[in-house]
């Protein structure tokens, strides 16, 4: 894998997860910079899985900054809903006009569960894809994380963002709402896919 340098455009116009990937990176010495403080546009996600998705945004931010840039997708797979709303995760929380309210997002997919299977604690997994790629050549490279847990109502906590408040992982009594946020980083589906990402840039420098 490529070197990165020392910055990185983060190609998201989301502030909750600007913040979470940064801090993720700051430990590699990488200091991040999002797309909306540069003034490049969000793409129309048309891929067909996280992964292309992530790899499309990453490739136009890189494109259109010159600089290595990171994209994620992610979203949130419910077993009883055959894994939806998936890469919708973030339209199922957008009115007409795209505003997006995620308790309105958690009420429909907590409809739905309740629709289809109302007994039990409905099982259900995060997943996250992280593309980064780098300017000029094209050359991307992806890398996938999951986390799995299950799915409370009402939502609870106020930290985190989007369907957080309704996600209790594994191993665990508080929701991705209610955990404090380096513990969620250290087991969350991105912290996974960063995970997989930072392996690569370390056997990158131990090749050197």
């Amino acid at each position: 894998m490529r070197p990165i340098g020392d910055k990185l455009v983060i190609a998201t116009h989301n502030p909750g997860k600007l913040r979470e990937i940064a801090a993720l990176m700051e430990p590699l010495g990488i200091s991040c910079v999002g797309a909306e403080e540069l003034g490049l546009p969000e793409p129309e996600e048309i891929g067909n899985t996280f992964a292309d998705n992530a790899d499309l945004k990453a490739r136009e931010a890189a494109d259109l900054s010159g600089l290595p840039a990171l994209a994620d997708d992610s979203g949130l797979c419910v077993d009883a809903l055959h894994g939806r709303p998936g890469i919708f995760s973030a339209r199922w929380a957008e009115d007409e006009e795209g505003n997006r309210d995620w308790m309105r997002a958690m009420k429909r997919v907590w409809d739905e569960v309740e629709a289809t299977e109302p007994d039990g604690a409905p099982a259900a997994h995060f997943i996250c894809s992280l593309a980064i790629a780098w300017p000029n050549d094209g050359q991307a490279e992806t890398f996938d994380g999951r986390v799995d847990g299950t799915l409370v109502w009402p939502p609870r906590g106020d930290r985190g963002f989007g369907y957080d408040p309704m996600f209790v992982p594994v191993g665990h009594e508080q929701t991705f709402g209610e955990l404090d946020p380096e513990l969620k980083h250290s087991i969350s589906h991105r912290a996974d896919a960063f995970r997989r990402l930072v392996w690569a840039l370390r056997d990158e420098a131990l090749s050197k």
